[in-house]
């Protein structure tokens, strides 16, 4: 006869009623301080940039992980203003070449798939446009653009430039900052709402 397990589950204790709150509130300061230094700090490489977008005969976009995720919707939002734009591993993704613009973040500038692929891209005569934590990074090094992010990297845990959990900032960071670009972008355009909104899927 097999004996009864007996093992008593840990006691969940319920988070207080303004624990999520609190986390929220410390979330948006570091955002808010953070995207107001890079508005300062990062103009130029913000504008240089948005040029390099739309002077690209394409756009690429690379990133590792939430890094990754994050320029997914930035290459959405790019797709909606009526530019060509691919996802570098997709399976439709073409050959990148010349005249074309490879958009990458990485929070250390040395994710190896990043540097390998920027390496490619330049070998073709396209351009890299770099969002990163670590200017002096091979990938800045590359880039005919960089935005840094006063963040903490993925491997930082020491909480002295985020409170939050590994690269979380600049992951957000690069959400916002995405989106900084195309609203530039489509202001430039002159396109309104009603011409972007043809453009979005319809086979959802």
């Amino acid at each position: 006869m097999e004996a009864l397990d007996t093992a008593v589950a840990p006691e969940v204790v319920p988070a207080p009623p303004t624990a999520v709150a609190s986390s929220l509130a410390m979330i948006t300061a570091e955002l808010d301080s953070t995207l107001t230094r890079i508005g300062t700090d990062a103009a130029a490489g913000l504008s240089a940039t948005a040029d390099l977008i739309l002077d690209a005969r394409r756009v690429f976009v690379l990133g590792a992980g939430r890094s990754g995720l994050a320029l997914r919707m930035t290459a959405m939002r790019l797709m909606h203003l009526g530019l060509e734009v691919h996802v570098v591993g997709e399976v439709t993704a073409p050959a990148i070449g010349a005249g074309d613009l490879l958009l990458t973040a990485s929070g250390s500038g040395t994710t190896g798939g990043i540097v390998r692929a920027a390496e490619t891209a330049i070998a073709t005569g396209a351009r890299i446009a770099a969002i990163t934590t670590a200017p002096a990074s091979p990938l800045a090094a590359m880039a005919s653009a960089v935005v840094v992010v006063p963040a903490a990297g993925k491997l930082d845990r020491s909480e002295s430039a985020s409170a939050q959990y590994a690269g979380s900032l600049f992951e957000q960071t690069v959400v916002l900052v995405g989106d900084a670009l195309f609203d530039a972008l489509w202001r430039r355009s002159g396109q309104s709402a009603d011409d972007l909104w043809p453009r979005h899927s319809n086979l959802e």
